[in-house]
């Protein structure tokens, strides 16, 4: 055999190299999924929900909800993604005084059972079910953010039964903040549990994103803070509802149903934080143009968690919508 002939046998360097490569990338793999695997079943206990919380049957979903307040009319407060009735606290004592006010934890979210599909048509027959189980009449309803979106499609669905309405840090879209997430797509089992497990239990991240979305005059996150965040994500069903909704993308309408409430039978608002890094700068006007709210409110230097670094003109804008509202019959 020619020297030609036994150099065209020789392996090429690039093949080797190549070998190699994927011989070293399914080792890591093996590593990684190995090590996945370990701390999924290590941290797979989930955390029991605080105790005294009160709960309702609001159509299939036994709902967890906060009130305050004894007299006055009602206030329903919806949250937004990864929210809970607990991010109200502050701006509900705040409308106490004049108003029993209520807030839900939306299936999914929070400590309410959750029960599947977590979509926006579920969240809403959920609010509607809450309603008629508190017998509560023509509530002034206000969503922040996503929860936007459930109000919207209550007061269009059931307008009789809706004092007025108000889009707290939300436009309500199925586009832009709307629209579905790769991620489901990035991370798969076991990976993604890991993925949030690990992000869940960093109070590092959690203040970091806390602190993004709130701003400066947001109380700094204490430990019993970032465990109030925390906590509703680690309770049983908790991790599968969150990858389901990150399929689903932020609950939001078109602008075509959005227009419909122009002709709703009951006042309409919209309030934004003036710095939203969520929104563009138009986009409170906007939104208020879509459902005829008239002149949209800016809070001055605030951000997206507007109910918590300033709940006094949050809850003074309430204010003001209530005392316009529909008055309940009888």
């Amino acid at each position: 055999m020619s020297a030609q002939e036994l150099a065209g046998r020789a392996p090429r360097p690039w093949r080797r190299r190549l070998r190699r490569a994927g011989l070293a990338l399914l080792v890591l793999l093996v590593v990684l999924t190995t090590a996945s695997g370990g701390y999924n079943l290590l941290t797979g206990d989930p955390a029991a929900p605080p105790a005294g919380l009160t709960f309702v049957q609001a159509g299939d979903v036994l709902t967890r909800y906060v009130s305050w307040g004894t007299s006055g009319s009602p206030v329903v407060l919806v949250h937004g993604a990864a929210e809970s009735a607990d991010t109200w606290s502050d701006l509900a004592g705040r409308l106490a005084a004049r108003h029993r006010v209520f807030a839900l934890d939306l299936d999914g979210w929070g400590y309410s059972r959750r029960v599947a599909p977590f979509d926006l048509d579920h969240q809403t027959r959920q609010l509607l079910a809450l309603i008629a189980a508190l017998h509560l009449q023509r509530p002034v309803l206000v969503g922040h953010s996503s929860g936007a979106a459930v109000v919207a499609e209550a007061a269009l669905r059931e307008p009789g039964s809706v004092g007025g309405l108000m889009f707290l840090d939300g436009d309500a879209l199925n586009t832009g903040a709307g629209e579905q997430s790769p991620a489901r797509f990035l991370l798969l089992p076991p990976y993604r549990t890991t993925v949030l497990r690990l992000g869940v239990r960093s109070d590092a991240l959690i203040r970091s994103v806390y602190a993004r979305a709130c701003g400066p005059r947001c109380p700094a996150l204490d430990e019993a803070g970032a465990e109030r965040w925390r906590r509703p994500f680690r309770v049983a069903g908790a991790e599968s509802a969150v990858w389901d909704m990150v399929s689903l993308g932020v609950p939001g309408l078109p602008v075509v149903t959005l227009q419909q409430l122009r002709s709703a039978p009951f006042p309409r608002s919209v309030v934004y934080g003036a710095q939203d890094p969520v929104f563009d700068a138009g986009s409170a006007q906007r939104t208020a143009d879509t459902i005829g709210a008239g002149r949209a409110e800016l809070i001055p230097q605030a951000r997206h968690l507007t109910m918590i670094s300033d709940p006094g003109p949050v809850a003074a804008a309430i204010e003001t919508l209530a005392a316009r509202a529909v008055p309940a019959v009888g």
